[in-house]
């Protein structure tokens, strides 16, 4: 980028920023659910050899109750994101948030492995709102510019809640316990739902919005609002366009957040303190949450020279699928910080193609039909992630713990599913079918 742009750039943001500042804060409260809602669920993770030897829990109690969460999480987020569209993100996220925290609180009552996997199970049917809601919320609150860099700011509190949980939590379970642990991160939603209740409203009833920023953020053409029956989404190309890709990528992540521990312990024969697996873990998220608002502002940057949304958000993918390809070199890598720099790169740029894959949703789908879409597209995601354990599992076991296969495979993922984009993604908005 030359002097000329970066300072094009600034004046850009800069004139942005004068346009208003609400819809900022609106951001900043979905950046603090995503982070709660990370935190949730890392909590478990974190607690497990606690919580294992409190309860006597075999390593198959432990993969059950990580099981119906996920089964959980899968239904909830079609659920839940038809339910945003229909009652509103403000009462609709609400509600998510209170049923959430109270699921989070009850894992503190629970007394044995059933009782936790109730738990879970209601804590993903719950959490399962927080990205449609969060998407919803961008896609009312902000126009196609600024989508993306929205998008990635968000999302970069998954990065903060994973980073977060390990810090605090020690404190907690040494000082009272852990089952105030739970009661902790419950209360810790009930602070937030306080913050949404009073400060949320749709752009156009919000008391503090100016009604230049109002038009600012309404500047881009919408379709007249209309009830649409579930069944005609599902006959809507965009929705299977995002679905498809949504699924076949956004497992990868939950790969990292599994595998990479094991896989760098076994490479580098790491220990579990901070100072050997922490700060390798620390620097891989860190630079992730980089890339989730890098991606956001790299297409924001290519549509405010004149680009239309849909092409950008599509050339700054291909660009991100490029840079995942680093990770190939991962399991080969003569140090750890060579394989940390691979990986950090790879995480990095799957978390900026995050951003804008979920950009582009909102680029071509209505405002008022967004979250049933992101929902459908989510549920499908999690049930991708649902397979993609078990192919891990299975290519683990075949190989003798050969992690060259798996990260030859990723990136392959992202090019399948941004040829499928490019063919099948609305180059604007979506007409509802008749």
């Amino acid at each position: 980028m030359t002097t000329s742009e970066t300072a094009t750039l600034r004046e850009r943001m800069r004139a942005a920023l004068a346009v208003g500042k609400v819809r900022w804060g609106m951001l900043a409260l979905v950046f603090f659910a995503t982070t709660l809602n990370y935190i949730d669920r890392a909590a478990l993770g974190v607690m497990q050899p606690v919580l294992a030897k409190a309860m006597n829990w075999t390593a198959q109690d432990y993969a059950n109750i990580n099981f119906w969460f996920q089964v959980g999480y899968a239904i909830g987020f079609a659920v839940q994101g038809r339910f945003i569209d229909l009652v509103g993100v403000k009462r609709a996220f609400a509600l998510a948030v209170l049923l959430w925290s109270i699921a989070a609180a009850a894992h503190g009552v629970a007394a044995s492995a059933v009782g936790f996997m109730v738990c879970r199970f209601f804590l993903g049917l719950t959490e399962a709102a927080n990205y449609p809601a969060c998407v919803k919320t961008t896609r009312s609150w902000f126009p196609a510019g600024e989508r993306a860099m929205a998008t990635g700011i968000f999302n970069a509190g998954t990065n903060v809640g994973a980073m977060l949980t390990p810090v605090m939590l020690p404190f907690i379970l040494t000082t009272w316990g852990w089952q105030a642990a739970f009661f902790v991160i419950g209360a810790l939603g009930a602070v937030w739902l306080l913050f949404w209740l009073l400060k949320y409203n749709n752009p156009e009833e919000h008391p503090a919005l100016s009604a230049g920023e109002l038009a600012y953020i309404q500047k881009d053409v919408e379709p007249k609002p209309v009830r649409v029956p579930y069944a005609q989404i599902l006959r809507m190309r965009g929705t299977w366009a995002f679905a498809l890709a949504f699924a076949i990528t956004a497992p990868v992540f939950w790969f990292y957040l599994y595998w990479l521990p094991p896989f760098l312990n076994q490479q580098y024969s790491l220990g579990i303190s901070v100072s050997q697996m922490g700060i390798p873990l620390i620097v891989i998220y860190l630079t992730a949450d980089f890339g989730s608002v890098g991606g956001g502002a790299l297409s924001s940057f290519m549509i405010g020279r004149g680009m239309p949304a849909v092409r950008a958000r599509l050339l700054s993918m291909l660009i991100c699928a490029t840079c995942i390809t680093s990770i190939i070199f991962a399991a080969g890598a003569s140090s750890l910080w060579m394989a940390v720099a691979a990986i950090s790169l790879a995480i990095g740029a799957h978390q900026a193609w995050t951003a804008n894959i979920w950009s582009l949703v909102m680029d071509y789908t209505p405002r008022h039909m967004v979250g049933s879409v992101f929902g459908f597209g989510g549920m499908i995601g999690s049930l991708g992630g649902m397979f993609m354990t078990q192919l891990v599992g299975y290519v683990l076991t075949a190989t003798d713990n050969n992690y060259s296969v798996l990260f030859t495979m990723i990136p392959c993922t992202y090019f399948i599913a941004l040829v499928w984009l490019y063919f099948m993604a609305p180059r604007q908005v979506m007409d509802v079918p008749a």
